[in-house]
């Protein structure tokens, strides 16, 4: 690839804007009531503080991942487009305004943005009947410099700060945030899990989810806390269990013919030729009756069932690159605790999709979480939250858009970080857009669904 022809770039412009796709992605936000909602109920002491806070989230939607970066959101002719666009300084002074009250209420504001979101876009939680989905993790954020409040050495031996999150998803759906929570870099990972939960099953809830509701974690939250919260809430849990004595006592009671060859990566049909087959693989599951928590008073202890997935270990090559013929068969064995209906291998393969949580994680971090901008520990925990925002409604577009699988990354390259030229027509402007872009019709999808009245719930 070469320049065609002898080129003079000359910046002489003022109708050229780079982000056309978040005028429909804002309007949508609008529809849902976000506007309104940070006017309602954002009490931070900061002028005309609900378009600061769209500011920064636009700014999210197009790229920004630092305050400096806010600045794409009025260059060229955005400021046309937009209005109350501010410069990237007052918004720094706008977060570092925040107290922890103030971040609450901005939780609240983006938990009541999802809800209307989903009636707005209706698939974007599937029927609301469907089994769901409610996943919690944490990561730690690194960050750099003795001026960050609350930055400490956490479990991954890196000074920063620590987000815990919650999403909602189903099967056919991908995961929107419920709740996030910045926190200390050195805080355990299951410190107010109880809380958190709660929290994201009530937002879940009001987001129109009225069928099952299955609890997700990993080792990390194993004890009453997340446990007892999901019971409480009348969803089922499905809990990574650490290897404790009992645990591996329940294991080792599992008779060896209980044992359920599954699909595994690498796995092998092997049909037998009269309708019926079974898979070659070096993953087997069963379960066990195990009563959790036995330690604590009698009133937590959990029935439940123990589900144990053993992955064969392969033997490492001799000095001469053969392998020893197999005397016993060696396993690792990968246990959680649930108390869902699910058969044991459906609960397997369901346990094991808690991952989807990770995905979210990264797409954060390539986004608005690469940094966390400020000194002041209110400011990131703002930030974090209105990251949040950003990213529901970036899902909220995906689905409207019909591009329900794709990215964040994705999203802002085909449907927001779009070129366009402002033509004024009378009292109107109009943008004119690529004439070949290939998601226009995506496109002109998510401008119906932002613009047009709300598409009617499926019975």
């Amino acid at each position: 690839m070469k320049p065609s022809h002898n080129i003079r770039p000359v910046f002489d412009d003022p109708n050229l804007v780079s982000a056309a796709g978040l005028v429909p992605v804002l309007r949508l936000g609008e529809e849902a009531g976000l506007h309104q909602g940070l006017e309602e109920g954002l009490g931070v002491g900061s002028p005309n503080a609900a378009a600061k806070a769209v500011g920064v989230i636009g700014g999210m939607l197009a790229g920004a991942d630092c305050i400096d970066h806010l600045d794409l959101v009025r260059r060229d002719g955005m400021g046309r487009v937009f209005t109350q666009v501010r410069a990237p300084s007052t918004y720094g002074t706008f977060l570092r305004s925040f107290t922890h009250g103030h971040v609450q209420q901005l939780d609240k504001v983006g938990a009541q943005t999802l809800a209307a979101l989903s009636a707005r876009v209706p698939g974007l939680l599937g029927s609301g009947r469907d089994l769901a989905f409610v996943d919690i993790d944490d990561t730690v954020r690194q960050v750099h410099g003795y001026a960050k409040q609350a930055a400490a050495f956490g479990y991954t031996r890196q000074r920063g700060l620590n987000i815990q999150l919650t999403t909602v998803s189903t099967q056919d759906c991908p995961p929107v945030i419920a709740r996030a929570r910045l926190r200390r870099g050195n805080v355990a990972s299951a410190a107010g899990v109880g809380r958190m939960l709660a929290q994201a099953l009530t937002t879940a809830r009001a987001a129109g989810v009225s069928g099952r509701v299955l609890a997700r974690a990993d080792s990390a939250y194993y004890g009453w806390a997340f446990v007892g919260a999901a019971i409480r809430h009348q969803a089922w849990f499905s809990v990574t269990a650490r290897m404790t004595s009992t645990v591996t006592a329940a294991i080792a009671s599992i008779d060896q013919d209980a044992w359920t060859t599954i699909a595994y990566p690498h796995a092998v049909w092997e049909d037998t030729g009269d309708g019926e087959g079974y898979w070659v693989s070096d993953a087997e599951v069963a379960e066990v009756p195990f009563v959790a928590f036995t330690g604590r008073r009698k009133a937590e202890h959990v029935p439940c069932r123990l589900v144990v997935r053993r992955v064969r270990r392969h033997q490492k090559l001799a000095s001469d690159g053969t392998v020893q013929g197999e005397l016993f068969a060696s396993w690792r064995h990968h246990a959680f605790i649930t108390d869902s209906a699910l058969d044991t291998v459906t609960a397997d393969q369901t346990h094991r999709a808690h991952a989807v949580v990770e995905q979210v994680i990264a797409e954060l971090k390539d986004g608005p979480l690469a940094h966390l901008p400020s000194g002041s520990y209110a400011a990131n925990a703002a930030w974090v939250s209105l990251a949040v925002i950003a990213f529901n409604l970036a899902r909220a577009a995906a689905v409207a858009a019909d591009l329900r699988t794709a990215r964040w990354a994705t999203l802002r390259e085909r449907l927001i970080k779009l070129p366009a030229r402002i033509a004024r027509t009378a009292r109107r402007l109009d943008l004119h857009l690529p004439e070949h872009w290939p998601w226009q019709t995506n496109w002109h999808a998510l401008w119906a669904t932002a613009t047009g009245p709300p598409r009617p719930l499926t019975p």
